[in-house]
């Protein structure tokens, strides 16, 4: 005899599942939080390969030696992204001293304005600007506290970078090898959901690379044509940003408004804002929706969520890492859902 109603117990099993689905994904994300300096290169490195596969492929059609091309995707990749920090990184340290000057100047033109000269607002926001203008300071002491952490992310790239020129080189065996270690009866059902998930990735990183090239291009247009200094070095944190939705842009629009009101004052700095606004409007409305419908689509809420999660797994790496690996788990449950669907 049966205590519970069919559908309390379904609802018991399904409970169950969820309860042991979670207990297993927390240990795993404990495990990847403990190991994560080892961890963290790997995802980088997979991360690159879905961005540069196509890249080290055409080398190959050329009759160029798998190795070389590797090799030679991954010296493009270490000149690209170190050029892009070293003009970003020189073109805010030059500014700096401005940076701060314009928004003391600034802020008190506004409290002048509205009739709040000499009172506690002007003398919170000098100080408030004090604090910002010492923060350089600050910064560096902790540089020199960290030497270690400094040391341990450079090794982090290294063994990202070493790892991305052995995954490119050894792609084509990758099903291959993926097969033999999957359990026995399930090598199809793996590799077709390996294969799903490093295809949501892959249609992340190249979806948003072309949006990024875009807006990267169009706001540089912009700050050129505004006469505004850095602009090239600008438009490359335009582009690096836009690797983290939502945070990225709000970032790289804050660093070229300030440049600009450093530079060309409070008119230029509201032009430069009303670039940075309309290009990311058209992102949203325009650039992503045509250029994600080819490659994999996620609801904003699931893109905040992530973000949040990753935050507060990982700090500024969760953040980076936090969409890709959503899209790579969703294009497993996609896998899943269809099989399921088609035994069903």
């Amino acid at each position: 005899m049966q205590l519970l109603p069919e559908p309390v117990r379904r609802l018991a099993a399904w409970c169950a599942v969820i309860l042991l689905a979670a207990g297993v994904l927390y240990v795993l994300v404990q495990v990847c939080v403990a190991l994560r300096t080892a961890v963290i290169p790997v995802l980088l490195a997979l991360l690159g390969t879905a961005l540069l596969l196509p890249v080290h492929r055409w080398l190959v059609k050329a009759k160029v030696n798998r190795s070389v091309a590797a090799a030679l995707t991954c010296a493009a990749v270490l000149a690209v992204v170190g050029g892009a920090l070293y003009v970003v990184t020189a073109a805010l340290v030059d500014t700096w001293d401005q940076i701060v000057a314009s928004l003391r100047q600034a802020v008190r033109g506004l409290a002048a304005h509205f009739g709040a000269a000499g009172t506690s607002l002007q003398e919170l926001a000098d100080r408030a600007l004090d604090l910002l203008g010492r923060f350089g300071g600050t910064a560096a002491s902790g540089l020199v506290a960290g030497v270690g952490l400094l040391f341990r992310t450079l090794g982090m790239a290294v063994l990202a970078l070493l790892l991305l020129f052995f995954f490119l080189r050894d792609s084509h065996r990758a099903a291959g090898a993926l097969r033999s270690l999957a359990p026995p009866g399930t090598a199809e059902v793996v590799e077709a959901m390996a294969r799903r998930a490093f295809g949501g990735v892959e249609g992340f990183m190249r979806g948003t690379t072309v949006v990024a090239l875009i807006d990267a291009v169009c706001i540089t247009a912009g700050l050129l044509i505004l006469r505004v200094p850095g602009a090239l070095g600008l438009g490359a944190i335009v582009f690096i940003g836009a690797y983290v939705p939502y945070l990225g842009a709000f970032v790289s629009g804050a660093a070229a408004v300030l440049v600009a009101l450093a530079d060309r004052g409070l008119a230029i700095a509201l032009w430069v804002l009303a670039v940075v606004v309309v290009v990311q409007a058209l992102e949203g409305n325009v650039f992503q929706p045509v250029v994600q419908s080819r490659t994999v689509r996620m609801h904003p809420a699931t893109v905040l969520v992530a973000l949040t999660a990753g935050a507060a797994v990982a700090g500024i790496v969760g953040v980076l890492l936090a969409v890709p690996v959503t899209a790579a788990g969703l294009g497993v449950l996609h896998e899943l859902r269809t099989r399921y669907a088609a035994r069903g």
